[in-house]
């Protein structure tokens, strides 16, 4: 089984003033650090999606493989769609889908989820009561997911009009589903 890794980085990050891939939490860029955890759970390859500051991202990390999203002042969506059509050059089987503003999650959550990666899968991470990232997308689901994929809602109108193929992984012990909105204070 191929699972590949997709992390979404392209936002311009307007309510944290700056976009997001190149702030730092705990002394690591955002966009180092998300790719790092797909990297270390197992994904291969890992794809980052970018947008704004583009040219200032790739000069922070040239070590990572990025995909540009043209339409990225769009929304979350766009990005996906664009992650998603470079997935469809590869053989792998699956996706595990990550944002590159939550760093309380692990590897260990993204492994836990990943371990039900298949070309049907369809799984959520779970916090108590909510569903987040990571996010597994199975290579049968792409299509859909991205012609339904618009603004900033990504997956979720598919994911929700597939809710009966929908696997929630529990995560939240290993994991937090906290992103960062505005920079600490």
């Amino acid at each position: 089984m191929e699972i590949g890794g997709l992390l979404l980085a392209a936002g311009a990050g307007r309510r944290y003033g700056m976009p997001k891939a190149l702030a730092s939490h705990d002394g690591e860029t955002l966009v180092r650090r998300g790719a790092a955890t797909l990297a270390a759970a197992g994904c291969s390859p890992v794809l980052v999606v970018i947008g704004a500051a583009a040219d200032d991202v790739r000069a922070i990390a040239p070590e990572l493989s990025y995909v540009d999203n043209p339409e990225w002042a769009t929304g979350m969506g766009s990005s996906l769609r664009a992650g998603l059509a470079a997935f469809e050059e590869t053989t792998a089987d699956a996706v595990v889908v990550l944002l590159v503003d939550m760093p309380g999650v692990t590897a260990d959550a993204v492994k836990r989820v990943a371990r039900h990666a298949a070309p049907g899968a369809l799984v959520m991470g779970g916090y108590g009561d909510r569903r987040g990232h990571p996010v597994v997308l199975g290579r049968e689901h792409w299509k859909g997911v991205a012609s339904t994929a618009t603004g900033d809602w990504g997956a979720r109108d598919y994911l929700r009009a597939h809710a009966d193929r929908l696997r929630i992984e529990p995560v939240g012990d290993v994991a937090d589903d906290f992103d960062l909105d505005v920079p600490h204070a």
